[in-house]
């Protein structure tokens, strides 16, 4: 059975190669903006969108495991997305300087077999941070295209006083404890 992850993460890509299964990456073409709506929290947000990554991909590939995976940064209810520009980055990590946030992380693998569903909390503790250091944290990792604005793979790991999850790769994008477990039973090999 081929597996398809229904993204063109790169972080989600480098963490499913961890698991040496061969698989290839389909854009999902979910417009994730008109997919919202006002009523979901940010884990059932989080949840709604990995399902319907996979099951775009899943209905051109029917035969296939579809891996479909989505991430929510969320702050006292406050949903905080990818920054894109630099000044965003710095003043989403101005907010969150201090403060406790969760990242919601969920997946669903869409098969012939049927769906199967899972969400990670992840509480994060950010330690209080100068602007300087905010500053020249952006320079340095550029975490425009992450939730929450940093890069936890890279120097964003500093700006942590603790974390708390049980999948450290769900903070990455991608809880590969569930993944790995969800492909044994579909008969994948994993080492």
């Amino acid at each position: 059975m081929e597996l398809i992850l229904a993204s063109t993460s790169k972080y989600r890509a480098q963490l499913l190669e961890r698991l040496g299964v061969p698989f290839r990456g389909v854009a999902p073409g979910v417009d994730e903006e008109a997919a919202r709506r006002p009523e979901w929290s940010p884990q059932e947000l989080a949840t709604e969108l990995a399902r319907l990554k996979a099951e775009s991909v899943a209905t051109r590939f029917p035969e296939a495991v579809v891996i479909g995976s989505d991430q929510v940064a969320e702050c006292r209810g406050e949903i905080l997305g990818k920054p894109e520009t630099r000044d965003r980055a710095i003043l989403q990590l101005e907010r969150l300087a201090g403060n406790v946030h969760t990242l919601w992380t969920a997946v669903t693998m869409a098969s012939p077999a049927g769906m199967l569903t899972h969400r990670d909390r992840t509480q994060l503790h950010m330690r209080a941070l100068s602007r300087e250091e905010i500053e020249r944290y952006v320079d340095y990792d550029q975490p425009l295209d992450c939730a929450g604005s940093y890069n936890i793979e890279s120097r964003g790991i500093a700006l942590f006083d603790a974390i708390t999850t049980e999948d450290h790769t769900a903070i990455t994008g991608l809880p590969l404890i569930f993944v790995t477990t969800a492909l044994r039973q579909l008969g994948f090999t994993v080492p």
